[in-house]
């Protein structure tokens, strides 16, 4: 396949997948799959979610992020690696730094009551955790959380199909994954002094997951890193989600598809004292799902680069790479 350098992300519409016209949703799957082996990002229209639904979040987690930060402390659960509530300032950091982000954070996972009491993950979920200061927050994340799932579903039913899978190869696979809904706070920087001279909002990275959809931020600094070495700048219109292959499907992929690194930049000196948010879900698998490179990706010319592991043994690798597990 010829090498494509992007200049900006391609544009999809999702409804050419699930509308049932078999021309548009191969072409659909085609696109995709050629945007993921080239620069791992697409954006994509039309993925359900409404801009009310949106501004809804917007307004509550500005809200939250807005109180005191002894009030948020309140929310932090560090005994389960922040992968619920609250995570406070400068906690995380990327793989290979030590140097904190300037960010804050809030994790919303599976809600227990929506997973039948017989399947064996539900006792390894811990509870998701909700601000009483912020009351309409949780009726409007599980509903977010509920719909770009589902999004997300159907941009995994595309990629089985690029990869000359079954359809819904991945179904069972996510069906109650540890997916997590993560708005972020970049908070304002009143002396940039104050902080390390390496600090960044978020240092480049790839995802840990399968897929990551995120909704349009309220400023601009995502950049991707394109096959040559040149930082792209990203802004999705604000009907669209960014969707984003993770280190997970990269590795079950043996690196067919890209989990390319990104970054959230500073802005200029003068705009340092402005917030930005951003909310991205990151789409997991079950922990059990076994990462072994697809026997179809592996060949001569690609050898298999990656040991086996199931999702859950990546995560917690992981974790333990960005501070947030000991």
């Amino acid at each position: 396949m010829s090498e494509i350098l992007y200049n900006e992300i391609p544009s999809l519409d999702l409804s050419d997948f699930t509308d049932g016209d078999p021309n548009k949703k191969a072409q659909f799957v085609k696109k995709l799959g050629e945007a993921y082996q080239n620069i791992g990002f697409v954006a994509i229209k039309n993925h359900g979610l409404t801009q009310e639904l949106q501004d809804q979040l917007y307004a509550s987690i500005k809200a939250f992020f807005g109180l005191d930060d002894a009030i948020k402390s309140n929310y932090e659960r560090p005994e389960i690696g922040y992968q619920r509530g609250y995570t406070g300032k400068g906690k995380e950091h990327a793989k290979g730094r030590n140097t904190g982000d300037l960010k804050e954070f809030y994790h919303v996972g599976q809600e227990l009551s929506n997973i039948a009491d017989t399947d064996p993950l539900k006792k390894d979920y811990p509870p998701n955790v909700w601000p009483e200061e912020v009351p309409e927050f949780k009726q409007t994340a599980l509903e977010v959380f509920r719909i770009i799932e589902a999004a997300g579903k159907s941009m995994l039913q595309a990629i089985a199909l690029y990869l000359e899978l079954e359809e819904n190869y991945f179904e069972d696979k996510v069906l109650h994954g540890n997916s997590i809904l993560r708005p972020i706070h970049y908070f304002p920087i009143e002396n940039p002094a104050d902080v390390p001279s390496d600090a960044v909002r978020a240092a480049e990275h790839g995802d840990i997951n399968l897929i990551t959809l995120l909704m349009g931020a309220s400023a601009d600094g995502l950049q991707v890193l394109r096959k040559d070495g040149q930082w792209i700048p990203i802004t999705a219109l604000p009907e669209q989600l960014v969707v984003n292959v993770g280190d997970m499907l990269e590795r079950l992929t043996n690196k067919k598809l890209k989990s390319t690194i990104h970054r959230v930049v500073n802005p200029p000196r003068e705009k340092m004292n402005n917030s930005r948010y951003s909310i991205p879900f990151f789409m997991h698998p079950r922990s059990d799902m076994d990462l072994t490179c697809l026997e179809s990706c592996v060949d001569d010319e690609s050898p298999k680069g990656f040991a086996d592991a199931t999702a859950g043994e990546f995560l917690e690798e992981r974790l333990r790479e960005l501070g947030l597990r000991k």
